[in-house]
């Protein structure tokens, strides 16, 4: 018997993106040319047994991407504006109620809370479990200027961590994901190594102590910076094989054969709305 998850990466940069804005470095130059070079705010779409769930909403498109029905949920790592941005003109539909997760934020973002139109917020608190059809989600608190969470899920054998933004972690989360021993690790790395402690979001050195510590069987780093793709461009071949840099588009799946968990990554060329 085979279960299978599907992991979408909708955009892998962090806030300013790639190309960042006035920025001529190579990578900058090179993608405002070459799409496969760009990143996008980082968000994810998670799909499992049929539910879309979208991992933040930072892409200015969402309702585009998404008509209604399509997503069964929204998760929300925290309320900083590249996270979020997508939800405002999302909430001014007319469709079904759309269930959002998030910290325990009271400030948010904006008047999202105020105006929420047709999403449905739900706040959460730290270690908080709840089950979506079957699939359970436990939100583990980050550290970052802003209430944040990473979500871990579990179904059917498959473990994953989802864990941006974030500058390290809380002792009580690194303990908890040492013990639950996800299967694959998606890990916040915002800048490439640098020699003093970095803020906000981790440098590799940061992120691969963290792989390190954790051992998943893969870690998949995202919410990248121009400066880290301007090292990987160097330097890609130094990263240990069971870590790897994610781009926008690239889809990952996760199976269960026999009680083994097999995980297989590639490109993903079509519209996000399609179901697996």
């Amino acid at each position: 018997m085979s279960d299978k998850w599907f992991l979408r990466f909708l955009g892998t940069g962090n806030a300013p993106g790639v190309p960042v804005h006035g920025c001529y470095c190579e990578i900058c130059r090179l993608a405002t040319f070459n799409s496969e070079l760009r990143r996008e705010p980082c968000s994810a779409l998670l799909t499992v047994g049929g539910q879309q769930i979208l991992l933040d909403a930072g892409l200015p498109d969402l309702k585009q991407r998404f008509p209604d029905g399509v997503l069964h949920s929204i998760l929300l790592t925290h309320y900083h504006p590249d996270h979020v941005q997508g939800l405002f003109p999302l909430r001014w539909g007319v469709g079904q109620t759309l269930p959002v997760y998030g910290p325990d934020d009271r400030e948010g973002c904006g008047d999202l809370f105020k105006n929420h139109g047709i999403l449905d917020f739900n706040s959460l608190q730290p270690f908080q479990s709840f089950e979506m059809d079957g699939l359970k989600v436990t939100a583990v608190p980050l550290v970052h200027s802003k209430k944040t969470l990473g979500y871990c899920f579990e179904q059917g054998g498959i473990k994953l961590a989802y864990l941006t933004d974030t500058v390290g972690l809380p002792r009580k989360t690194q303990a908890f994901l040492r013990d639950w021993q996800p299967d694959l690790l998606v890990l916040d790395c915002s800048f490439p190594p640098l020699d003093s402690p970095p803020k906000n979001h981790n440098d590799l050195n940061l992120a691969l102590a963290i792989h390190a510590y954790l051992n998943p069987r893969q870690t998949l780093l995202t919410h990248i910076g121009h400066d880290l793709d301007i090292w990987l461009n160097a330097y890609v071949a130094s990263l240990p094989a069971d870590v790897a840099v994610a781009r926008d588009k690239d889809r990952v799946e996760l199976e269960t054969i026999d009680g083994v968990v097999k995980i297989s990554m590639g490109n993903q060329e079509t519209r996000q709305t399609e179901n697996a």
